[in-house]
């Protein structure tokens, strides 16, 4: 399983995800943001979910495309970005869908793709599995795939497109993140993370937090306890009347 999610905003985007995959009973680690640069000209940042098999071999192809300058390399706009991720999606089915239906697995891969290329706004699209892109927008202004439940309810709160920064986009994001990680033993860190400034066109903060960062176990220490201590402070429940409550 695999949590990944971005967000947008006034002043750019954040992209975030965790690095846990299984199959069956094996977990291994697997990095799931994949990097495009043209630096003064164009950044795309990928994110992936669903078979590890096929988001590596999308991935194997549009690099391949981009290094010969190709594919994303020439993308007139972020739309058509995301129509070269979800024409290569396509590629992938031809070659493997029959196979994998034949022995009942579906062809299951998701891929958030941000970024800006010169002239545009930044960007941010969910490619679903047929190849069709959905654009994120002001008023739903992140994108989830994978294991999204559990992390959406703090970013339905939180997250305003003309009103939230990029410095508190990225702490929603890694609040999000951990509390998957919390709910769901199949998403685990080292978490990637990158802020993405509108206009930069280059990458300039990029990190990746393993499980022992210590501002990763100050979020998670943090949030542990502030919806202990919100609770606390809500006022009682009143029962029929103002003397029965609890």
């Amino acid at each position: 399983m695999s949590y990944c999610l971005g967000i947008k905003t006034h002043e750019g985007l954040v992209l975030a995800s965790d690095s846990r995959t299984s199959a069956g009973d094996q977990v291994s680690l697997c990095q799931k943001m994949h990097i495009f640069v043209v630096g003064g000209e164009r950044v795309f940042v990928l994110l992936t979910s669903g078979s590890l098999s096929l988001s590596q071999s999308v991935i194997t192809l549009l690099r391949k495309d981009f290094d010969a300058g190709g594919g994303l390399a020439t993308a007139a706009s972020l739309y058509d970005a995301a129509r070269v991720v979800g024409s290569t999606i396509r590629r992938v089915s031809d070659l493997d869908r029959e196979a994998l239906e034949r022995d009942k697995l579906s062809f299951n891969c998701h891929f958030v793709m941000g970024g800006q290329i010169r002239g545009e706004e930044p960007d941010l699209y969910l490619i679903y599995p047929q190849g069709n892109p959905l654009r994120a927008s002001i008023d739903s202004p992140y994108l989830q795939i994978g294991e999204t439940k559990y992390g959406r309810p703090i970013l339905d709160r939180g997250i305003k497109y003309d009103s939230t920064s990029l410095e508190f986009a990225a702490k929603y994001a890694l609040i999000s993140l951990d509390s998957t990680m919390r709910s769901n033993s199949t998403v685990g860190p080292p978490v990637d993370m990158l802020v993405y400034r509108a206009g930069d066109l280059e990458l300039k903060y990029h990190r990746r937090l393993a499980a022992s960062a210590p501002d990763l176990k100050e979020i998670h220490l943090h949030w542990e306890q502030s919806p202990r201590k919100a609770v606390m402070e809500l006022p009682p429940i009143q029962f029929e009347s103002v003397e029965n409550q609890i």
